[in-house]
């Protein structure tokens, strides 16, 4: 090897050494945030995952609470505020009430749901107005179902018009929300003796070939 490139590689050596000097400690720190980024990042992913396991937990406590018919089941409830599963111990509540035969405490349970969930919120209204009609509150029931499409919705809705003796409309009701069940739906005999007892008549479900 020549005297000029054993010059040359030490002349690199040391250029390489002075830049490690003058930006080693920027180098090392750039390591140590990137490395303290990562572990930072694992220990939020982790708590993340203990705050749902723990929620799920206190979940599942609410629920035992309810069926047991314990007297903190309320404040359990409302303890799982602002969280997912609020709502559905709510419901589940309001459903423990009416078989204690405490409507007004499940009127007051299934009000307080403000769901973000169309399909919770839909389940709420349907529930919430079946009870009104049965707190001859039908008008308000009525309110609560007027735009729901579901065959549940409209069987609900031909309820609110009926107890209102709306006749004309409740028989709409009842044939609209036979429409959309199958012929072997366990919810369509229960509708049609609905749709008879306001003076219609199912009309025979085609056959499907």
């Amino acid at each position: 090897m020549a005297i000029d490139d054993l010059l040359d590689e030490h002349e690199q050596s040391e250029r390489v050494l002075q830049w490690l000097r003058n930006n080693g400690a920027g180098l090392i720190g750039g390591i140590v945030l990137g490395l303290a980024a990562i572990g930072g990042w694992k220990w939020w992913e982790h708590r993340g995952e203990q705050a749902q396991l723990d929620l799920s937990n206190q979940y599942q406590a609410t629920l035992d609470a309810i069926q047991a018919k314990d007297k903190t089941a309320q404040a359990k409830v409302n303890a799982l505020a602002d969280s997912a599963y609020h709502d559905l111990a709510a419901l589940e509540l309001a459903r423990s009430q009416v078989d204690a035969r405490q409507n007004d405490a499940a009127i007051a349970t299934l009000r307080a749901i403000k769901s973000n969930d169309p399909a919770i919120a839909e389940v709420v209204n349907q529930r919430l107005a079946r009870l009104l009609i049965e707190a001859k509150q039908a008008d308000a029931a009525l309110k609560l179902v007027s735009n729901g499409t579901s065959a549940t919705a409209l069987e609900v809705r031909g309820d609110a018009h009926f107890a209102l003796g709306q006749l004309d409309q409740a028989r709409t009701s009842y044939s609209q929300a036979l429409a959309k069940l199958d012929v072997a739906s366990p919810q369509r005999r229960l509708i049609e003796l609905k749709l008879n007892q306001v003076g219609g008549a199912p009309a025979t479900p085609e056959a499907k070939s």
